[in-house]
Formats: structure tokens, sequence, C-alpha cells
């Protein structure tokens, strides 16, 4: 089920990517499709890659299975090494694709797919629930999640529910993806890809702040409480520099 989720959100990501790209670029007909070609392998790739990196202790710690790496079906997809390897690998099929139709920038084609990952990642996201994994500290509140005895972490086998905080995340990502389409024709070149990473670090800071499952720290903070403030930052940076260029 996690992989089908995955899969679903990879769907409507190329199909929503390609109606906002053919608005922009009529004669690119089926070059998100071509694109996703390269780039999804590699993002997922890039993915795992980031998973393991900043989780080594699940899979070469005591106790680990090295093997347990590629099983992705169970679950661990860092977000930032999936857009990273994917965006490469979609930047170097695009350049491709350029040589033999007349295709607008790269930024063109980041802004166009943007709404449609952030969708994606709001359907993958439901693929945690299935795998009842990445929940946020107790919580008694109506949409609590139920976690099994078996599920709980390490000294919080006397609570029951949980906050979802897959679900949360799922929610803001749909809100940005919205939110991108409605107020998007406003920005400039680049600028919806941009704030799509700003956006979604705001978020993310928000719900790793409330995350228990095991991750390694620095200062106190969780990693990817780190990796988001910076990436937000640099987004942040990005974004002024593309309202300065003409276009």
């Amino acid at each position: 089920m996690y992989a089908l989720c995955i899969i679903s959100g990879i769907a409507v990501a190329i199909w929503l990517g390609d109606k906002r790209f053919r608005d922009r670029a009529p004669n690119g007909k089926s070059v998100v499709s071509e694109v996703s070609i390269m780039a999804v392998p590699f993002g997922i790739i890039g993915g795992r890659i980031y998973h393991v990196i900043t989780s080594p202790d699940a899979y070469f710690g005591k106790g680990g299975h090295a093997l347990d790496a590629f099983k992705i079906w169970e679950g661990g997809l860092g977000i930032w090494g999936a857009i990273s390897l994917g965006a490469l690998a979609a930047w170097v099929r695009y350049r491709q694709l350029a040589k033999k139709i007349d295709l607008p920038d790269f930024l063109v084609f980041l802004d166009a797919l943007a709404p449609g990952v952030l969708f994606a990642q709001a359907i993958g996201r439901f693929g945690n629930w299935f795998n009842i994994e990445l929940f946020g500290r107790p919580l008694n509140a109506p949409w609590a999640l139920q976690v099994p005895v078996r599920f709980r972490p390490s000294g919080y086998a006397a609570f029951e529910s949980f906050h979802p905080t897959f679900l949360y995340e799922s929610i803001w990502c749909a809100f940005l993806a919205f939110a991108l389409i409605k107020w998007g024709k406003k920005f400039k070149q680049g600028q919806v890809f941009s704030l799509y990473i700003i956006g979604y670090c705001i978020g993310r800071l928000g719900i790793e702040s409330i995350r228990i499952d095991t991750a390694h720290t620095i200062a106190g903070l969780r990693l990817n409480i780190w990796v988001s403030l910076i990436v937000a930052v640099l987004g942040a940076v990005t974004l002024i520099s593309q309202s300065k260029k003409e276009q």
C-alpha cells in the first residue's frame, strides 16, 4: 500500500504537470512524461539514499540489516534526496529534449511541476498510515492516530493515540498546491518552485518538532529541522534574486 500511494502520487504529478506545462509551452506535448521516465527513478533512488544516510543505524547499526536498505516498500524516502536527484535527472533529460524541440527555460518546467509534486507528496504520505509510522507525540483528540502496542516507540507503550503528523503534512502540501495554482501566475519565472520549497520547509519545521521517531540530532534539534531551515533560507535568497530579474 505504501508503494501504491507513492505511485498514485507520481501519476497525479505527471498528469497535472503535463497540463500546466502545455499551457506554457503548447509545443511541449509529452515532455513531462518523457522527462519523468528519467526523473522519477532517480528521485526514488535519491530519496532512499537520503533516508539511509540520515538513518544509518536501522541498516548498519546493531541489529540492523544492510539489505533492508533496498526495501523501499517498507517506507523511508527522504524528500530532499528525492527532489535533488530527481530535479538533476529532469534537468539532464530536459536539455536533451530542448535540442530537438523549442522549449522554454527549465525554470518554467519546474514552475509547472511544483503543484503536482506537492499533491504527490500529499498522497504519498498516506503510505505512512498503512505502515503505521512517522507519527508524533501522544495526543488525545478525535483525529488522533490509534497505534498498536508493537508499533509504539520505546517509552511510549502506555499511550494509545498520537499526532498523525503524516496527515498534517499531507494537508499542508495540498493547501500549498492549491495556493500555487490560484496565485502562481502573479510571480516571475522560477518563483513558483521557490515558493514551493520555502512553503514546504515552513510546514516541515512544525511537523518535525512533534515527531517522536528516532532521528539524529544536532545541538538538540532533529537533523531534518536543520535541513529545512537551511533549504528555506536558500529558497528565500533564490526567491529574492528571481524577483530582481527582468522577464
